[in-house]
């Protein structure tokens, strides 16, 4: 039988340890995946656009709904499925949160808004009007980070699995309903890197 020095086996669990709590720390700082926000009426699907933080609604508690309150009266009957809510935003320098600026469908008005993971199942959205008038909500976590988005790839991100085809939010809302629906349930929304209103700006 093999035996280890007591020094040995202390340096390889202190490691252990290390690299652990290096791992916890790296997820819990990951905004990405998709978000059930505070009211319950929606999941909000957040991705890493070549470099960006985006969100998009990605399922909704009562289907079919449209942007009725956006003031671009060219965009009301947009369907809110899909639809951006966090916009363009960048990491701030040596800490974990980004900025950037978040829709609120309620008003059809953009706000500066900061986004914060607090552990790896809750974010925090923090909005402001002109850098007072701030308010916010936690989102909590329905389905897990999500990798570089394929559509990266081509412009020389690191290689990674593409997005998940499904969420956990439809996954859980369809396993509910039965096999039968679970099997027959798709994600309507996919990678949002690639839908037009990111597109476009994200490459």
């Amino acid at each position: 039988m093999l035996h280890c020095p007591r020094n040995i086996m202390r340096k390889v669990i202190i490691t252990g340890i290390f690299l652990t709590t290096s791992f916890a720390s790296a997820l819990a700082a990951d905004p990405t995946g998709d978000w059930r926000v505070a009211d319950g009426v929606a999941n909000i699907r957040v991705a890493d656009c070549s470099g960006a933080i985006w969100g998009v609604v990605a399922w909704e508690k009562t289907p079919g709904g449209h942007d009725t309150n956006n003031p671009d009266v060219s965009k009301r009957n947009r369907p809110t499925l899909g639809m951006p809510i966090l916009i363009d935003m960048k990491k701030k320098p040596g800490v974990d949160q980004w900025e950037g600026q978040v829709y609120n469908a309620k008003d059809g008005q953009f706000y500066s808004s900061t986004i914060k993971p607090i552990g790896s199942d809750q974010l925090e959205i923090q909005g402001c009007v002109l850098g007072f008038l701030c308010g916010g909500e936690t989102w909590t976590r329905v389905a897990g980070p999500i990798p570089s988005s394929s559509s990266n790839m081509a412009k020389g991100a690191p290689k990674a699995a593409s997005a998940p085809k499904t969420t956990g939010s439809i996954n859980t809302a369809a396993k509910a309903s039965g096999p039968k629906q679970a099997m027959a349930a798709a994600d309507p929304v996919g990678d949002i890197c690639l839908l037009p209103d990111i597109a476009r700006f994200a490459h």
